[in-house]
């Protein structure tokens, strides 16, 4: 990724423009808005713009400038030299989060592919590996998705780092649901760290701690540009009690929506990068907490590391513009909100194409000969309730056959795959299997 070009400065711009007697008027009766061509342009952009006639790009980059500092609402965020961070409320930003309110009603409607228990269950946890594979992944992971599906569903233990931070975020993302009535406190950030860094760290004895003033951190490329340098470790401790109080809307001055909230905590957390490793992990965790602390459940089903993973340059620019661009988060804002957007977009589209797949195999059953209609029945009911259980008893019941009929039916199944069993008591309990719908697609 290359360092975006950093804006020019704008009292050097103004003072070359106070020399042409009249020249400042006419800049600011352009009226140039926020906005360049409806997008907030960052300077390593609109350099590359067509200027509006008779002033060049960097007075042109003065007046919008002007416009846009007249119009941000400052946060409790600051750099290490105490200036603000800021954000201006564009119709983006606001259009934007009034798609994400109104995506939990649309939720609510939804069919009961995602409406019932144990289907929504299978969601879930299909949501959380997800976000826990590429949010490793964004870290340097190299697992493949199925690997870590596979020792997350068998529960065997991780054989390397990859698997291990896969694992870790399965379990951190686990545990956010539990914590999202609590506050936030030191105390929890250190435990979600903990929980996203076991057994992951050269040094076992920075899990769970600040950073130390030895323990210098850079952010960089290959070629050691430097691309950021978090406060100095003696600032952490402070820094977090803001970040805590600004997270439970304490010393509040204005409202802040509760996802732009937790978009500036997840920029906040990695800004001030106050731990040796695990930095990115533990922001997007607590965007996760915030959100879910605010009821936005949705996002128990949503993956945004997903999303970041396909183009991981894109959110490393988003920070480096906002802080190349006098601390402005708009750019961030901006940046997360289509990646949200983008998130629900890809929900959506798998629930829709998942209940397709399941009404055509549904459809199909009718053609496989090799099953009878009983059989089919039990298949076509499991495959909406992934979590039932059959007894022989309760198949004979259902179907009105003897003992011996009922047995044989249950028995075929589980030797077909369709189906588990195991014993309980004196009874045996027949279960659909995890990968129900692939074997039946496998079938003749």
């Amino acid at each position: 990724m290359k360092k975006p070009v950093s804006p020019p400065n704008l009292e050097l711009i103004r003072k070359q423009i106070e020399t042409k007697p009249g020249q400042l008027g006419k800049l600011f009766d352009l009226n140039a808005g926020p906005l360049v061509k409806n997008k907030y342009l960052h300077w390593d952009k609109l350099r590359f713009y067509t200027p509006p006639e008779g002033f060049t790009n960097e007075q042109w980059w003065l007046a919008i400038k002007k416009q846009r500092q007249s119009l941000y609402s400052k946060l409790p965020l600051k750099d290490e030299n105490q200036n603000s961070f800021k954000y201006l409320t564009i119709d983006y930003i606001t259009q934007t989060l009034l798609k994400i309110d109104q995506s939990l009603l649309a939720f609510n409607q939804m069919s009961e592919q995602i409406s019932k228990t144990e289907t929504k269950n299978r969601y879930y946890v299909r949501s959380l590996i997800q976000e826990a594979f590429t949010s490793s992944q964004l870290e340097g992971a190299t697992t493949t998705r199925l690997v870590a599906k596979e020792m997350i569903q068998t529960g065997r233990q991780p054989t390397d780092k990859s698997e291990q931070m896969i694992l870790n975020n399965f379990s951190a993302m686990k545990h956010i649901h539990k914590l999202k009535d609590e506050s936030l406190t030191k105390e929890l950030i250190f435990e979600l760290h903990r929980l996203v860094t076991e057994k992951t760290l050269e040094d076992p004895s920075a899990v769970g701690r600040f950073r130390n003033a030895d323990e210098r951190i850079v952010i960089s490329d290959m070629y050691n540009e430097i691309f950021h340098e978090p406060p100095p470790a003696d600032q952490l401790e402070n820094r977090m009690e803001l970040m805590c109080d600004f997270a439970n809307e304490k010393n509040m001055h204005g409202f802040v929506h509760p996802i732009v909230r937790a978009i500036t905590l997840h920029f906040w957390l990695a800004y001030d990068h106050p731990f040796v490793d695990g930095n990115g992990r533990t922001a997007r965790a607590l965007f996760y907490w915030l959100m879910m602390r605010h009821r936005y459940w949705i996002f128990e089903f949503v993956s945004i590391s997903q999303i970041i993973v396909k183009a991981p340059a894109k959110y490393g620019r988003a920070f480096l513009y906002t802080e190349t661009d006098d601390n402005d988060l708009t750019y961030f804002i901006i940046y997360h909100l289509k990646v949200i957007e983008r998130a629900i977009e890809e929900l959506y589209r798998y629930i829709e194409l998942k209940t397709k797949r399941v009404e055509t195999i549904k459809s199909q059953l009718q053609g496989i000969v090799v099953l009878n209609h009983r059989q089919r029945a039990i298949v076509s009911h499991a495959l909406k309730h992934p979590n039932h259980r059959y007894t022989i008893k309760s198949h004979r019941i259902s179907h009105n056959v003897v003992y011996q009929t009922s047995r044989m039916d249950l028995l075929n199944l589980e030797n077909r795959g369709l189906l588990t069993c195991e014993k309980i008591g004196r009874t045996w309990y027949f279960k659909p299997a995890a990968n129900l719908e692939e074997k039946l697609t496998d079938m003749p």
